[in-house]
């Protein structure tokens, strides 16, 4: 093997190795202090280890499969009582919400949430002011932001966002237009397909098989008579 071979070989393991070792840390982070944004955990856990090369950065996808790992492997009791929590929630604000037709997006619905997540809501509306008007008129304190979501590979738009507590559990509300229904902004992880969203009927139809699953962890964890 020639020797510029072998040092391609040893920078693209090196890379693989880099590649590995941020989406750890920045698993860590993301888990430990409530970042949620993929680009500025993965960039902050290069700053941390030393590593400027951009190409060694992961995937998002590869963060999420690390932060599911992590999850797995030091919150084996929390994470998930913490997901459970925040998903009765937001069935909870579905059902508040159903005026704006609303969807489940985000940690707590594809899983990965914990005592840091926000139970997050895209509401449909044409007229975005009235998701404010409706927190006013019930006596609910918010913020108001803005975010910038991809709504295709070559369109990008700003949208309000309003954010409140619901007790102990974050709530934010991403206000898009009526015709968002039809088809749903791109994913904050591959952002190359719709962002996975979940009336309240298949969020319920997703607490039941939560219930089922802890039902049958519980049963294999008891001892035989």
């Amino acid at each position: 093997m020639r020797k510029g071979e072998i040092h391609r070989i040893h920078a693209q393991d090196r890379m693989r190795q880099n590649r590995r070792r941020i989406a750890l840390e920045a698993a860590r982070l993301m888990s430990e202090h409530g970042i949620r944004d993929f680009h500025r955990a993965k960039t902050k856990a290069a700053e941390r280890l030393g590593v400027a090369d951009e190409q060694s950065l992961p995937r998002n996808h590869e963060i999420e499969d690390a932060l599911r790992e992590h999850q797995r492997l030091f919150q084996g009791t929390d994470q998930p009582q913490a997901l459970r929590r925040r998903r009765e929630a937001a069935r909870e604000a579905l059902r508040f919400f159903a005026r704006f037709e609303p969807r489940l997006v985000g940690a707590v619905l594809d899983g990965t949430a914990d005592a840091h997540s926000a139970v997050c809501l895209h509401l449909y509306t044409d007229t975005p002011d009235a998701v404010g008007a409706f927190l006013h008129e019930r006596g609910i304190p918010f913020q108001q932001q803005a975010r910038r979501l991809r709504l295709d590979r070559e369109r990008q738009a700003e949208f309000p966002v309003y954010l409140f507590a619901a007790g102990d559990v974050a709530i934010d509300l991403t206000v898009l237009p009526h015709d968002a229904l039809r088809q749903a902004p791109l994913d904050r992880v591959g952002g190359e397909r719709p962002m996975r969203r979940a009336s309240l009927a298949a969020l319920e139809a997703l607490l039941a098989e939560d219930e089922i699953a802890a039902f049958e962890q519980d049963a294999e964890a008891s001892p035989d008579p």
